[in-house]
């Protein structure tokens, strides 16, 4: 139940979940109270012009982006884990297992073991039934990995956690039987810092390695570089909406998880 919840109540906090509420609201007050209505649908407007606001996406990604910026020597570990949300299930009509928006996480992983950063590869991350369902993300990881170059014995799978704390709770099993030290984590950077903070509040000895960066200096150095650039950052913009939802969801994602005690 808390994991439905935790995917549903959230979605009235996002931009387009609070917009599409207010809407609501103003469509039930129109007749008997227009002017409350009016001002229903004049924060729904602001807040969708708000979260599609180039200036503010921007900011509100770098703010957790740029916690863990890449080191220039990545030094060496026991082991690289591999968190998912990366790849997509290898269901009719697709041909093979596709790689999702995040899927630089496998990308990186199988990059770093290439490097020699460490000689195990840990795949964490399984699937939740009701979200499009398939095998444990884990499993195609893994392949997506192998066909990367790193050799199938040198991959471990964690195919059971389904929440960035179930990651971090099961591949803590696995580094204790194995008797592994330390690890490089593997996630968007945008995930990073709950990630990070969830497995070092398990005891686990990571490094950050992240990836999957949104901003670079040069977006934020085009935000306002130019007056056609100014006028396209404040006008609507589905992406840019898309990528305020993601960092809103990682803030609110830090205070259920400090509320839970998991960080």
């Amino acid at each position: 139940m808390f994991l439905f919840l935790s995917k549903l109540l959230p979605l009235f906090i996002y931009p387009l979940g609070l917009a599409c509420l207010l809407i609501v609201v103003a469509m039930v007050k129109l007749w008997k109270r227009p002017r409350q209505a009016a001002i229903c649908l004049v924060l729904a407007l602001t807040v969708l012009l708000a979260g599609s606001n180039g200036w503010l996406s921007t900011q509100l990604l770098k703010s957790l982006e740029w916690q863990n910026l890449p080191i220039a020597n990545l030094p060496t570990a026991d082991a690289i884990v591999v968190l998912g949300g990366s790849v997509k299930p290898q269901i009719p009509p697709r041909p093979a297992v596709d790689l999702a928006e995040s899927g630089d996480r496998v990308l990186y992983g199988a990059q770093l073991y290439r490097e020699g950063k460490a000689p195990l590869v840990i795949m964490s991350g399984g699937r939740i039934n009701w979200k499009g369902g398939g095998p444990p993300e884990a499993g195609d990881m893994a392949a997506v990995a192998t066909t990367l170059g790193v050799p199938a014995a040198a991959i471990l799978q964690e195919p059971n956690s389904l929440n960035t704390y179930e990651n971090a709770v099961e591949v803590k099993k696995i580094l204790q039987s194995k008797g592994i030290q330390r690890i490089l984590l593997v996630t968007s950077a945008l995930h990073m810092p709950r990630s990070l903070a969830i497995f070092q509040k398990q005891g686990i000895d990571a490094i950050p390695a992240p990836t999957d960066f949104l901003v670079t200096n040069q977006e934020i150095q085009e935000v306002n570089s130019s007056p056609q650039a100014t006028i396209l950052n404040v006008l609507p913009d589905s992406d840019r909406l898309q990528q305020t939802t993601r960092a809103i969801k990682e803030y609110v994602g830090l205070v259920i998880y400090r509320l839970k005690g998991w960080l």
